[in-house]
């Protein structure tokens, strides 16, 4: 399995569509197995093809903070589904999520929302 979490400087960024890059992960038995960077592009969010390359990889999660609707349902129609509210570390958020001590915190952020309708 692989994930994602939107980063800057090793740590979950606040915000999706504004992330320097992702972090994805390969877990194998729960446990991390690899780690690569892949560089967001302008307009990272709901309306870059940051999604279809993620998806393309294997990305089924996505571990982020703030994230608007319209990205979620971008990300989900790619088969990527989304935990909100994360912040801190990646590795750290990562294996507290694969310890089952991640939620969803069920917040959508609203400050791009006109921008990203689907």
């Amino acid at each position: 399995m692989k994930i994602a979490l939107p980063s800057h400087n090793h740590n979950v960024d606040d915000h999706f569509g504004h992330c320097e890059y992702f972090t994805v992960l390969t877990i194998d038995n729960k446990q991390i197995t690899a780690e690569e960077n892949v560089q967001s592009t302008q307009g990272c969010g709901c309306k870059s093809n940051i999604v279809g390359t993620l998806s393309e990889m294997g990305v089924t999660f996505m571990l982020a903070g703030n994230i608007g609707s319209g990205a979620i349902n971008v990300l989900n129609s790619h088969g990527i589904q989304v935990v909100r509210g994360c912040s801190g570390d990646v590795s750290a958020v990562a294996e507290q999520w694969l310890a089952g001590n991640v939620t969803d915190s069920g917040l959508v952020c609203h400050q791009h929302e006109q921008e990203c309708q689907h």
